[in-house]
Order: structure tokens, then sequence, then C-alpha cells
């Protein structure tokens, strides 16, 4: 089978992800898990003429490094799509896109992630590990920008997953390898290119992340993603990157710039499909002192007693969940963050809609 006849197969069956690797039959994910979708093993000429047909050109590119990420629209699908090489083979993880953006209001996040297309400055980080769905909520408050407000939209991604179409806003989507050499270069660039919205895919290095705190600091609205579980566990990766010495200057920055942080969990829910669970940290002045102060461990309590301005911890997202039979007991036990505190408590907001990936 062609690489455009997989994505084909896997849109139909509801799969968000394929892998096709030497010896294995080609699998897919769905709802999570990995499944079949044959029962014939790729060899090594099939998996070496699928890299060919997914990267064209580029596949000498990848020879050198070993890696290629890159974005294409294959069989009417828009993909994002990893070639790397095991044990002299090539092997490709194939994730399949929306071509549409869904409303903010469809993806079943928390009420405060709708004031996050409001903000005129500062920094927004929305965080979680691979899969947990960051892409499409930050795609949902770009586009809800581009509907409402008339500014300009500078995007750095690697690769350009979502495509989007200029309403009110004038929009530039620079792709990291091809139209700037990395996220610290093109971000460099960006505050000499009059933008007022910035995404940043993923802040990883120090000098992207001083660059996006500079930006941030001098009057732009800055969202990127961080691979990590928690709000605090954010502030802690942006400022461990950092040389000692350097690290309370990067406290205060951040304490001053952090507008949000929107944690994210996507988990099986009850009767097939997945949920969302969220933890939302909107700073106020008690998160901003203990941010410049380095006390990240008492982040939690302030997030707990802070629902008065939309402030949810993941563990009470996951019992609203729990309570409203979205989720089973194993899954939530699973996905806590703190076991001591299961179920002590109703949780004071709605649970969010149902969220499915495609």
């Amino acid at each position: 089978m062609t690489a455009a006849q997989y994505i084909t197969q896997a849109l139909q069956i509801g799969a968000s992800d394929i892998h096709l690797v030497r010896g294995l039959t080609p699998r897919c994910r769905i709802d999570g898990s990995i499944r079949e979708m044959g029962d014939i093993p790729l060899t090594e000429e099939a998996c070496l003429a699928l890299a060919r047909e997914l990267a064209g050109p580029a596949l000498c590119r990848a020879g050198e490094t070993g890696e290629l990420d890159l974005a294409r629209t294959i069989a009417g699908v828009r993909c994002r799509i990893n070639l790397f090489r095991q044990q002299a083979a090539w092997s490709a993880a194939i994730r399949l896109l929306s071509d549409h953006i869904p409303a903010l209001d469809e993806l079943g996040l928390p009420r405060a992630a709708e004031e996050f297309p409001g903000y005129r400055q500062g920094l927004v980080l929305i965080t979680g590990v691979t899969g947990s769905g960051k892409s499409t909520t930050l795609a949902a408050i770009l586009n809800r920008i581009n509907q409402t407000g008339a500014r300009h939209i500078l995007t750095l991604e690697d690769p350009i997953e979502y495509v989007y179409t200029p309403d009110r806003c004038v929009i530039n989507q620079r792709e990291i390898g091809r139209d700037t050499p990395s996220f610290a270069s093109g971000l460099r660039a960006a505050l000499r290119e009059d933008p007022d919205v910035i995404l940043v895919g993923e802040m990883r290095d120090l000098e992207t992340i001083e660059t996006a705190l500079t930006a941030a600091e001098t009057g732009h609205l800055v969202f990127s993603t961080v691979h990590t579980h928690s709000a605090a566990d954010s502030i802690d990766r942006i400022v461990d990157v950092f040389p000692a010495g350097r690290q309370r200057q990067i406290r205060l920055q951040l304490s001053m710039t952090l507008k949000a942080v929107l944690s994210q969990q996507l988990l099986p829910r009850v009767g097939g499909g997945r949920v969302l669970a969220c933890e939302v940290m909107k700073t106020d002045g008690a998160i901003r002192n203990l941010i410049r102060e380095g006390k990240t461990p008492q982040i939690v309590n302030a997030i707990q007693t802070g629902g008065s301005i939309g402030n949810i911890l993941m563990d009470m997202a996951l019992h609203a969940l729990l309570s409203a039979g979205s989720i089973s007991g194993e899954t939530y036990q699973s996905a806590l963050r703190d076991p001591s505190a299961a179920v002590k408590k109703t949780a004071p907001f709605p649970p969010p809609l149902d969220r499915r990936r495609t």
C-alpha cells in the first residue's frame, strides 16, 4: 500500500496517528491506543518507498541528519510527518491533522481560556505531553484573534500544522528549516516585523526563551508550548534552562510577563473517544510573588484558592470528569497529580465538553 492509502484508511477508522516500521505490520493510534492496520509486516524496501513518497526531494536532507520533520497534505488530509532512521531502515510517524480549525468553544476548554484571545500583551503557555492537543488549542485561540481583531499574527512553527485563512488579521506563518533557521533566529527577526501576536511553536532553548520573554515584556502577546505536566512544572522548566546566576532575573521577568498557563491531558472517555482535562493558572499578585521568590511548590495551593479568577487545579478537573461519568475510576486514579487528593470534594465547575481527535 502507498502512504496515501494508509492515510485514507486511518481517516476512515478515526485514527490520530500512523506508525510505519520495518518488520512490523502498519499500526495506528485510535483513542490513545496502538492498533494494527494490516497483517503484512513492512519490508525495508517498502519503508524506503513510503519515505520517498512522504518526503519527496527532502529525503536527501533527511539522509544527512537521520530525521526529518515536515507537514504536507496527502490524499486530501493535512499531515504532520516525522521520518527517522532506526537500525538502518526508515520509519515514519504520521499525525493526521484537520483542515478545519475548530472554534474555541468547541474544544471543551475551561471558561478562562476564552479570555486568552483578548489579552494585549504578555506570555501565555499551553503545556502537556505530546498528543495532548496543544496545537489544536493554539490554533483555535489564534483563529479567534484572526476573526475578532485587526492585528498582525506571526507564527514560528516546526513544521506548520494548521494553515490559517486571514480574516481581520494579517497572518505570516514561518516554518523552521524552510523559512528561518531556528526558533531563536526567527523570533529575533520577528521583533522587527511589527507583530502584535507571536506564536513560538516550542520553548526549546535558552535563546528562544530569553527572546520570547523580551517580546512579551515589550508589548507583544506571545503564545508558546512547553512539554510539562503542570503550571508549576512549566515555570521550573523555563527557569532551569538558565545558569544559576541568571535564574533570579528570569524569575523576575517571568513574574511580570506570564499571563496564564493552560495544562492539558487527553484521556480515554467512557464509551469511546477522548475527553480533555485542563489545569488553568492565571497569574495574580500572589502567584507573581511566588514565581519571583522561587516558591513554585506553593503555586498548587495558590491555584486551588484562585477559583474566583478562573484558576482550576488539574486534580479538580479530573474529579469533575469522574463525577460526570466521562472517565472511569481507573483513568481518574492514573491521571491524578496528587493521589492523596482523590475525591475529596465536588469540583466547583462543570466538566468540559467531550473532545475527540480525528
